[in-house]
């Protein structure tokens, strides 16, 4: 049976207050048979926002294997704690409790249909979480912040290895992409 992929909190940069910058990260939970994975598990406004979307799900937190990190910036990391079981995946390593494995993210397998892939591009560790579901492949990634861009990543270090990633990407022809800090849309 095919992967299943479900938005548990769509995310956004702005508005900037006196208190400062509102930054939601995009929350996903995949499942394939007894895997059951988080993407991005960040800044949310309250843990409730991702915690309350999974138990409608049926899943516990304690239930969750894996917890896919895009890259380390803290919007994306903040609230992996909530998943006390999990392996935690980024470009270099898998960790649990006091376990370090370096393992590079590139074609690592989560489960038959989710897997991860380097996209360096918003930052030089960025890894993408291909998810293959009955619909086609979806991909959680930060090649894109929101649908529309930003065409230039400001925290982009290189443009043209952006550039290579979402082609990369798009090469795969996803269905959905589920950008950083945005709803989830088809590829144009």
């Amino acid at each position: 049976m095919p992967a299943t992929m479900h938005l548990l909190h769509t995310g956004y940069v702005g508005p900037e207050t006196d208190a400062g910058l509102h930054v939601g990260s995009t929350v996903v939970y995949a499942s394939q048979g007894d895997r059951h994975v988080i993407v991005d598990p960040g800044l949310v406004r309250s843990t409730a926002l991702i915690l309350d979307p999974l138990a409608a799900c049926g899943v516990d937190p304690a239930e969750i294997t894996d917890v896919v990190f895009s890259h380390q910036h803290i919007d994306h990391t903040l609230n992996a704690a909530l998943f006390p079981k999990a392996r935690f995946h980024d470009f270099a390593a898998v960790y649990r409790g006091d376990i370090w494995r370096d393992d590079d993210a590139e074609g690592r397998v989560l489960s038959d249909d989710i897997t991860l892939i380097r996209t360096p591009g918003h930052t030089n560790e960025d890894i993408s979480t291909l998810i293959r579901t009955e619909a086609g492949l979806h991909v959680c990634t930060h090649a894109w912040w929101f649908e529309d861009g930003p065409d230039e990543d400001p925290y982009a270090p290189d443009a043209a290895v952006l550039a290579a990633a979402r082609d990369r990407i798009l090469a795969l022809d996803p269905v959905l992409i589920v950008p950083g800090h945005g709803s989830p849309f088809a590829p144009q």
